[in-house]
């Protein structure tokens, strides 16, 4: 209800798991990419019809286990190496598109191209206009 406070908003809609008012499932889908594909991946979200995303600069290892660089003449081990965490809210009926959308832009076949992650939303409010759950993404 525009108008209506957040706190008034959440108070009148309670907290619902996994759906919005209308019943609608609303999901995260949050990824860890390499740096340099931000760009392909924003584009390919375009695409699915998503217009928004939040981008996380973050530090990781996995199978990848770092690297060696040489600085000053001094060989010095890499562990955590830079990559971008993109998280994004959407209706569940287009997650997969959004899965999908990700997993291609991001792709280059190399170890360490990064995880896809979708988990559940139980309440969303857009702050400015105090819109709940899927008005709200």
């Amino acid at each position: 209800m525009p108008g209506a406070s957040c706190a008034q908003a959440a108070r009148r809609d309670g907290l619902r798991a996994e759906a919005d008012k209308d019943g609608k499932p609303m999901k995260i889908v949050m990824a860890i990419i390499k740096p340099f594909k931000l760009d392909e991946v924003r584009e390919a979200l375009t695409t699915v019809g998503i217009q928004g995303l939040t981008v996380t600069e973050v530090k990781g290892y996995g199978r990848q286990k770092g690297h060696t660089e040489i600085y000053r003449g001094t060989e010095y081990a890499v562990s955590f190496l830079p990559k971008l965490k993109i998280e994004i809210a959407v209706p569940s009926e287009i997650v997969d598109k959004a899965v999908d959308a990700i997993a291609s832009a991001a792709k280059t076949g190399q170890i360490g191209d990064g995880k896809i992650f979708v988990y559940s939303i139980d309440h969303a409010v857009r702050i400015r206009t105090g819109e709940t759950d899927s008005e709200a993404l």
